[in-house]
């Protein structure tokens, strides 16, 4: 597996159309570093991709970066690790900011459930 180590973050190459993103504690996130990790997933990844977002550290994000978040439309699907309930609830906020992107995302409590529908949403692509 390929790791990406950032100022803010790190992100794993789980496979050639999946990543992990898992942001450092107490970052706040803004628009730039979500372009970077933007670009690293189109670069590396062959479209179209997912990402798993691993929320195991507390951090935010600025205003401009919570939209910038839906504008990479490569990404497919989106599930996101939440271990307590305030990465529960700021990513409720991020996912109605940007529900008019239409994201197939969901929120699950544990990396291996989140993975593996990541997994199952690949292969329903192929099928079709």
């Amino acid at each position: 597996m390929k790791v990406f180590i950032l100022p803010f973050g790190k992100i794993n190459l789980i496979n050639s159309r999946i990543a992990e993103v898992i942001i450092n504690d107490g970052i706040t996130l803004d628009k730039l570093e979500v372009q970077t990790y933007h670009k690293i997933l189109k670069s590396h990844l062959d479209a179209p991709f997912s990402v798993l977002i691993n929320k195991e550290n507390g951090y935010s994000y600025t205003f401009d970066a919570q939209l910038e978040m839906g504008k990479l439309k490569e990404i497919v699907s989106r599930a996101v690790v939440v271990y307590n309930q305030s990465a529960e609830m700021a990513t409720k906020i991020i996912m109605n900011l940007n529900e008019d992107n239409k994201w197939n995302i969901k929120l699950f409590k544990e990396r291996q459930a989140a993975l593996d529908w990541l997994l199952v949403e690949a292969n329903n692509r192929k099928a079709m």
